[in-house]
């Protein structure tokens, strides 16, 4: 039975600071319905997220504030650094952590900039809603094998699908060098390799 995450809930303190704060960055309002002053329910949804996050009055006896690593991926670090910045965020600076693997609590072995050699995965950097709920965005370019479905392929928006074309496009170029002949077979080719990088498995040659 598939089980996915829809929701994650967040703690506040000033319900319509935080949907102001979470608007601005772009967040998608999906919802705002409360059925009287002691119970409100807002919904909003992160670019390209198949998972929103609700928060309101009454809906969580956490302590505002007190959620944590609350992960965000994004494909370009720097670019998600200057668009949250821009839309009223403060971010931290992109960071590495020292062990390479995953970044350690709070602000432990933090590294200044970007993993040196860019491996997916490696490149963080941090911010706050408000209160003080904290997300880490997380630069995510190539999945590794089996963290996606190979008979499910999703996009998150136009922009996402035309980057995945782009790359497909360019490797199809490179393919049909190497065999001297045109493909014309190339839509079968381009949603094979489309499919394979989503899924993190071996791409056609």
């Amino acid at each position: 039975m598939d089980m996915k995450l829809e929701v994650v809930v967040v703690p506040v303190s000033d319900v319509d600071r935080a949907k102001e704060f979470y608007t601005a960055l772009g967040w998608r309002l999906d919802a705002d319905v409360a059925t009287g002053e002691d119970f409100r329910v807002v919904q909003v949804t992160p670019p390209g997220s198949p998972a929103s996050v609700i928060f309101g009055t009454s809906v969580t006896d956490q302590a505002p504030g007190s959620a944590r690593g609350l992960h965000l991926i994004v494909d370009d670090i720097d670019a998600a650094h200057d668009e949250l910045k821009r839309r009223g965020a403060e971010p931290s600076e992109v960071f590495h952590d020292a062990g390479g693997v995953f970044h350690h609590a709070g602000t432990d072995a933090r590294v200044p900039g970007p993993d040196p050699r860019r491996s997916s995965y490696g490149s963080f950097l941090s911010f706050s809603d408000p209160d003080g709920n904290g997300y880490l965005l997380q630069e995510i370019t190539t999945r590794l094998p089996g963290r996606l479905d190979p008979a499910s392929t999703d996009f998150a928006s136009a922009d996402d699908l035309a980057s995945a074309l782009r790359r497909a496009a360019a490797a199809h170029g490179e393919h049909e060098a190497r065999i001297g002949a045109e493909d014309p077979d190339w839509p079968d080719w381009y949603a094979r390799y489309m499919v394979a990088e989503q899924a993190g498995t071996d791409l056609p040659t």
